[in-house]
């Protein structure tokens, strides 16, 4: 399983906001320091402003802050925030899945709990302590 670039992109903005919620920060300064494009952190700080995980100001002097509340946010549950369909296999997506076993197929059960079991294990884990030992 691989998370897509936007959920990656998602998850480091936050722990980068969390880690410097001490003032207001700008998806320049996020877009650099990860060495990423600065369009892709438009569009991830832009979904995560939309989910209430972070508060945006415009103009001068404005910029982008996480919310106290975002800390205690769990992992899991924030990647599920980001992508939400977790189609890890073509039958998990009934409109789109053209599979000819899936009638019969064991599989998607077994990656199916095995996907539940992926949230479930980083729901052990909050925003907070994603960043405990950051420098």
């Amino acid at each position: 399983m691989q998370l897509t670039n936007f959920v990656d992109y998602g998850l480091r903005s936050l722990m980068y906001l969390a880690f410097h919620s001490d003032k207001l920060c700008t998806v320049k300064e996020i877009s650099e320091y990860y060495g990423v494009s600065h369009n892709h952190i438009v569009k991830v700080v832009h979904r995560l402003s939309q989910l209430g995980y972070i508060t945006s100001s415009k103009g001068k002097g404005g910029g982008i802050k996480i919310t106290p509340y975002s800390f205690k946010l769990k992992i899991g549950d924030l990647i599920k925030e980001l992508e939400p369909t977790m189609h890890l296999v073509e039958c998990f997506n009934k409109d789109s899945n053209t599979c000819k076993i899936t009638n019969f197929c064991q599989l998607k059960h077994y990656l199916y709990e095995a996907n539940e079991s992926f949230i479930k294990s980083l729901n052990h884990y909050t925003l907070a302590d994603a960043i405990k030992n950051w420098k």
